[in-house]
This record gives structure tokens, C-alpha cells and sequence, in this order.
């Protein structure tokens, strides 16, 4: 099967060169989904991906979706055998804060650390998967492995659905493994079997053709500005972060006893949790509701307020357009659609000059908690990392996750190999050897233990 330990520690070690040459040429890919300037960007990364995959005997092909493609290979050994599918993305964020130390798109290793965006979410821990995929089939291992790799998961997956269902060039699997989370802390295994949902929003009033002089027109004109500072005020208590909507809570599912168990044991410590993020205070010092606050309860985030001036000094001018740009986070069983209606249905109350426009959907995801799948992680996860994976909710959202959930309708479980300081999102994100090196044991282990397990 997987031979023998040595045997796969020294292939891991011989595959550190290659693994750190693929990642480097795909961090220097700067494919920000969300940019149109960089939409030309994305056919390089599609070719990329399938290169990678061909150059490892497995076959591969692009796939047309009406947006950007999706990447879809792998190794068919047997019919009778077990397929699984693994997915991860090689879209990225775009990378223009000023904390940037270095260029975010050109890769720089130093000393097992590897700097660029995308690094870590998701090209890294992509590569990490495929190295432990192919050291499985090399032992000849009875399993079928495909991959998914998405361009779209930073915008929302707005075309995935429209790519999965091309049957032809993606066949249904027996289960599938999603590679794009992350852990509590280093040395802290963590796998989600949840996701948040997740609805954005964009609340925006013109009140006036054009900025006008404050103290020739102010006490009398509308300030937009104000005016929707007011309506998030109503939406949200900023100090709690409890949502005022009406209905928002009805049909959240608070998590279990057991669940809130499975959250204590995963050894999550607030302080580390600042520190990781960068946070001076907190709405709680108590641990088991920060985890229910980032894992399992809706949330309503402000991100912008626009409009008016932003220069330097003051500019003493009463904005004439301004918008708000807002997001919640949903749970089970909350559906993106209702909230929107609620949302909408409140900011018109409050102030039927404001427009409200979604910007994305995507609907929250339960997996499994318990059983064969789970139990085969557990076992993966401790192989590769030296301790099991405590099971819990993730705070992020992957639309595609819950696409294939409803296409498939087969087990999903996640083995996400990121660190809280590797910067998802965030400026000059890294990856390390250590994650990626112990990543491909822990793969080499899942495929065997699936193989055990045989076709669902």
C-alpha cells in the first residue's frame, strides 16, 4: 500500500524542490478573480494546473463554465476501485495594502517559509494534496483521485454549478475532501464539518447631483453619509454585534452540547486567537462564545462606507452619494434568499431612499460530525500532523462546497492544512514546508484509509 514510513518520508523530502518550484510558479500568477484587469491572467493559471497534472501521468482538462474555467484531472485505476474528489482553488485575493513588505506576486522561499499571495489560500495547500495523491497512486494504492480546482471561489463560485454539471468531464465521486480551511493553531489540528453562509450587500443614497459647501448648505441638505451610518446603527449593536433585523435569529439551529464539547477540545486560546489576527480587545474574553460567536452564530459585518471626502485634513463638504457595503454570515437553517427580503424589508422602513443590491449568495453548510469519513480524517490527520483533528465549525464560506453537496449528495469532509498567522486575505501571506510536508502525509494516509473503506 503506502509502504512503509521511511519510504514516505523520503519521498516527501525529494519532493520539497518540486513542490516548492509549482509553488512558485503559481504564486507569481496574480489570479485575482475579482479584477477584470487581471482576467488574462486566468487562462495561465487554467494551463498551469493542467501541466502540473499531466507531468504526473494523471490526465487532465480545462472546463468551460461561462466564467472562468475549472480545472478537472486526475488518475483512474480501477472501475471497481473508490473515487474520490479533492477540491481546492487557485483564485486569490487581490493584494494592494500598504503592508505589503514585499511584491505579493513574486514567490520568495526563505528557509521552508513561502511568501506571496495565494500561497496559503489555496495554491499551496493544492500542491500539497496533489504530491500526497500521486505518492498514493505510485504505491498503487486502489483508489480513483480526481481533482477540482476552481478559478471563481473568491467571487463566490458564480459559474461552478454551470462546470459540475458537465458530466462528461466530471464524474460523480463517492465522497469528496475539501482542502481550503484553516486551524485554530500550530500544532492544533483543526477540520470543519460546517460552513457559514454568506450574503453581501451594498446600500447606497444620492441625496444631490454633486458634493456641496457645508457651511453654505449644511443643516439644510442630506447627508448620506449620516444617513447610512444611521441605518447600520439600526441594523447592528456595534459594542455586542447583535443584529437587529426583524426575523434575522428565526431559524438559526444553535449548535449542540456535543458540538460546544467538540469546540473546548479543540484547544482554542483567546489569546493566541489575538494575537494571530492582530486584535487589541475583543466583545468577549470567554472562549466557548467566541468559538459559538466565529463558528456557529449569523453575524451583520460593516466593510466600507464611501462617498464624500477622503483626502488628507478635512474637507468641509456635505457628500451629495454615498454607500455602505455590508455582509452577514448565516448558519443552519438560514437561506441567503429570506435575509436578503429581511434586510431589504428593514432599510426600507428605515429609510425608503436607500437601495439595497445583493452582491453574492451562498447558502450555509452542514457535514458530518461523526462516522466512517470522519473517523478515516481522524486517523489521516494524526499520521501526518501527530494528533488528531479537533472537529468544528468554520467561520468562512465556500460556495462550491455546497454545489457539489446538492449535485453529488455525497460525503464532504474537509482536511484544510493553513495556520491563522499564514494570513489568509490578508497582507504578506506565507505558507511553510512544515504544513505543506506533513499535509502530504496526512493525504498519502486518507487515500489509503478511504481505499480500505471501498466504493460508497
Amino acid at each position: 500500500m503506502t509502504g512503509n514510513k521511511q519510504q514516505l518520508k523520503k519521498y516527501i523530502a525529494d519532493s520539497r524542490p518540486r513542490f516548492e518550484n509549482l509553488l512558485g510558479q503559481l504564486v507569481e500568477v496574480p489570479s485575482i478573480s475579482m479584477d477584470p484587469a487581471r482576467a488574462g491572467e486566468m487562462p495561465r493559471v487554467a494551463t498551469l494546473a493542467v501541466q502540473y497534472l499531466k507531468s504526473l501521468g494523471a490526465e487532465a482538462q480545462v472546463v468551460e463554465t461561462g466564467g472562468y474555467p475549472i480545472i478537472s484531472g486526475g488518475w483512474t485505476t480501477g472501475a471497481d476501485y473508490p473515487t474520490v474528489t479533492i477540491y481546492n482553488h487557485l483564485d486569490v485575493q487581490p493584494a494592494q495594502e500598504p503592508e505589503w513588505k514585499e511584491s505579493p506576486f513574486a514567490f520568495r522561499k526563505d528557509n521552508g517559509i513561502y511568501h506571496g499571495r495565494g500561497a496559503t489560500d489555496d495554491k499551496g495547500p493544492a500542491l500539497s494534496a496533489l504530491l500526497g495523491a500521486w505518492y498514493a497512486i505510485e504505491q498503487g494504492v486502489p483508489i480513483n483521485i480526481r481533482f477540482l480546482w476552481e478559478l471563481e471561489e473568491e467571487i463566490g463560485s458564480p459559474h461552478f454549478a454551470a462546470g459540475l454539471h458537465n458530466r462528461l468531464a466530471i464524474p460523480r465521486p463517492d465522497s469528496v475532501v475539501v482542502s481550503d480551511t484553516i486551524w485554530i493553531a500550530k500544532g492544533k489540528p483543526a477540520m470543519p464539518y460546517g460552513l457559514r453562509g454568506l450574503i453581501g450587500a451594498r446600500l447606497t443614497l444620492k441625496t444631490g447631483a454633486k458634493d456641496a459647501h457645508s457651511g453654505v448648505t449644511g443643516g439644510a441638505a442630506r447627508n448620506p453619509l449620516a444617513e447610512l451610518m444611521e441605518v447600520a446603527s439600526a441594523c447592528v449593536d456595534a459594542k455586542t454585534g447583535k443584529v437587529k433585523i426583524p426575523g434575522f435569529y428565526n431559524d438559526v439551529v444553535e449548535p449542540t452540547k456535543a458540538e460546544i464539547k467538540s469546540f473546548l477540545k479543540s484547544g482554542f486560546q483567546v489569546s493566541k486567537f489575538k494575537q494571530a489576527y492582530g486584535f487589541q480587545t475583543l466583545r468577549t474574553q470567554d472562549p466557548a462564545e467566541i468559538m459559538r460567536r466565529i463558528w456557529a452564530a449569523p453575524t451583520f459585518e460593516v466593510h466600507g462606507l464611501t462617498g464624500g471626502y477622503h483626502g488628507p485634513g478635512v474637507k468641509t463638504v456635505v457628500p451629495g452619494y454615498g454607500e455602505l457595503k455590508v455582509s452577514m454570515r448565516l448558519v443552519p437553517n438560514q437561506t441567503p434568499e429570506k435575509v436578503f427580503a429581511l434586510l431589504k424589508k428593514f432599510v426600507a422602513k428605515l429609510n425608503p431612499n436607500v437601495k439595497v443590491e445583493a452582491e453574492g449568495m451562498l447558502q450555509p453548510f452542514q457535514g458530518l460530525f461523526e462516522g466512517p469519513y470522519v473517523e478515516a480524517v481522524k486517523r489521516a490527520a494524526k499520521a501526518g500532523f501527530g494528533k488528531e483533528p479537533a472537529f468544528i465549525r468554520e467561520g468562512g464560506s465556500i460556495g462550491a462546497v455546497v454545489t457539489m453537496q446538492k449535485a453529488w449528495k455525497v460525503p464532504i469532509l474537509f482536511m484544510g492544512l493553513s495556520l491563522p498567522e499564514h494570513g489568509y486575505h490578508a497582507p504578506n501571506e506565507y505558507f511553510d514546508w512544515g504544513q505543506a510536508a506533513s499535509g502530504m502525509t496526512a493525504f498519502a494516509h486518507y487515500f489509503e484509509e478511504l481505499a480500505k473503506m471501498g466504493k460508497r
